[in-house]
């Protein structure tokens, strides 16, 4: 065993030698082959020896996007529609979402998930409770913070690689060119037509191509507007906010979502539904048709989605460019000089109004004045008439408060004569007619005009019965009598 054991040994031993020797004489080999010195050569004889003899170093990085980047995009890298090609395109590509809310948060969360190369964010709002059952990047944590920084900490959360830019601010037209101009894309997420008008003519005189949502209650629609983005007068280019909706709806119809409600999921839907269509066009190349004519002309659509419907999606086709349009056409005279000097008054063109105030000081009486009534019982025979919408009513209301919404008064208002005396079917027949009626609403708006409206009716018995609205509404009760009554 002893004589195998030093025999193998010796086998080793020169192995190791011949080893040595034989890359003696490749050096030799080498130097002969380069008998000049330089520089390359000497690099290309190091690279000849290390394959041979292989050490550990870390091989430069070739590939165009960064190692993780490849697994955390893997799934839609795999895609004809992405790709390599529309991965860069997206890593290249600043995206701004105007709007930190119901829209601006799935919005922006699956733009950050897809890897977008800027991702800006703008609002002046901070995150409240009541926005939480929708606004899903927000928390109860973050209450009180601002929209932007809980947006962008929730989107970094998800994906770090992603620079984010947080604009603390609402759009106005002073600002809306710094801001808008740094931006390949931009979404609207905001909830007011003043906004939606101002972003588009913003977006038509940077040319930049604008994708807009909206939604309420258990509706939403959605269309890609200023797609491909060219120049005012242009043929090629696509419809703005004002090609499709040149009148603004009137002030009396806009409904909040505070008064006319919205579900969550159903703004969830078209938010997700703003970055599908943002990644598309990113993927697409936008960036590459902006100054040019694309391949393929786009034909605009308006999606509408509706979450009661048999039917959730329906796509009505829009006409292209106005020829007549105030923002894009070869007719307009809207400029950025005209928008920053401010003469273009979004407000005022919209229709919205200050609060109203349409009764006298001696016409309304205070929540507490209210409260007073029904503790000492000091009219005994009134009617109080809550006249908001019944989903509101049910959630809470003031004792013995008979509910007429406002819109059935709008629609209906029905009146009928019983002999020489005019009553309206709501009003029992067993009330007296000096009976006083109060009308309560949400916030003193709509009681306001109710109570003008009975008035003019005659119901006043020319000033022999008191009708009069509480001021500040439900909103005041809760504030001034009882500050346990759900408000919503």
């Amino acid at each position: 065993m002893n004589l195998s054991t030093n025999k193998a040994q010796e086998l080793r031993d020169k192995i190791s030698q011949t080893e040595e020797e034989l890359q003696d004489l490749r050096r030799q080999l080498v130097e002969l082959e380069s008998p000049v010195p330089d520089p390359s050569a000497e690099q290309e004889s190091t690279s000849a020896l290390d394959r041979e003899n292989p050490v550990d170093t870390i091989p430069e990085w070739k590939w165009p996007l960064k190692e993780d980047e490849y697994s955390r995009y893997a799934r839609q890298l795999i895609l004809p529609t992405v790709g390599i090609r529309g991965q860069l395109r997206l890593k290249s590509t600043a995206v701004l979402v105007i709007g930190a809310g119901g829209l601006g948060c799935p919005a922006a969360a699956y733009l950050a998930g897809a890897g977008v190369g800027t991702l800006g964010v703008v609002d002046g709002d901070t995150v409240e409770a009541s926005n939480l059952h929708r606004q899903i990047a927000h928390s109860t944590s973050r209450v009180g913070m601002m929209k932007v920084d809980s947006l962008i900490e929730y989107c970094r959360g998800l994906n770090p690689n992603v620079p984010y830019a947080p604009h603390r601010e609402h759009l106005t037209p002073q600002n809306a060119e710094s801001i808008v101009s740094k931006y390949d894309v931009v979404l609207d997420c905001t909830d007011h037509p003043t906004s939606r008008y101002l972003i588009s003519d913003i977006c038509v005189l940077l040319q930049k191509p604008l994708v807009s949502a909206s939604a309420l209650r258990t509706d939403g629609q959605l269309i890609v507007l200023n797609n491909p983005p060219t120049a005012q007068g242009s043929k090629e280019g696509g419809p703005c906010y004002r090609c499709v909706f040149p009148k603004p709806p009137p002030a009396d119809s806009v409904v909040s979502c505070g008064e006319g409600g919205i579900l969550g999921p159903v703004v969830g839907v078209m938010g997700v539904l703003q970055a599908l269509e943002t990644i598309k066009l990113i993927a697409a190349g936008i960036k590459e048709e902006i100054n040019s004519t694309p391949k393929e002309k786009v034909t605009p659509s308006l999606l509408l989605f509706s979450a009661t419907s048999t039917t959730s999606f329906r796509s009505i086709r829009m006409r292209s460019r106005r020829p007549d349009c105030f923002a894009c056409s070869s007719k307009s005279t809207l400029t950025l000089k005209e928008l920053h000097s401010g003469s273009l008054d979004y407000v005022q063109f919209c229709g919205v109004t200050t609060p109203v105030n349409v009764l006298k000081p001696e016409e309304r009486i205070t929540a507490t004045e209210y409260n007073a009534i029904l503790a000492k019982q000091l009219d005994k025979t009134h009617l109080l008439l809550d006249v908001r919408e019944k989903e509101h009513f049910d959630i809470g209301s003031i004792s013995g408060a008979v509910n007429v919404p406002f819109s059935t008064l709008q629609s209906r208002g029905k009146s009928i004569t019983n002999g020489e005396r005019l009553e309206l079917e709501y009003i029992p027949d067993t009330l007296p007619p000096d009976a006083a009626i109060y009308v309560v609403c949400r916030v003193g708006n709509d009681s306001q005009l109710v109570t003008q409206k009975l008035k003019e009716m005659g119901l006043d018995k020319n000033g022999g019965r008191f009708i009069g609205d509480i001021k500040g509404g439900m909103q005041a009760w809760k504030r001034e009598v009882d500050n346990t009554m759900p408000f919503t």
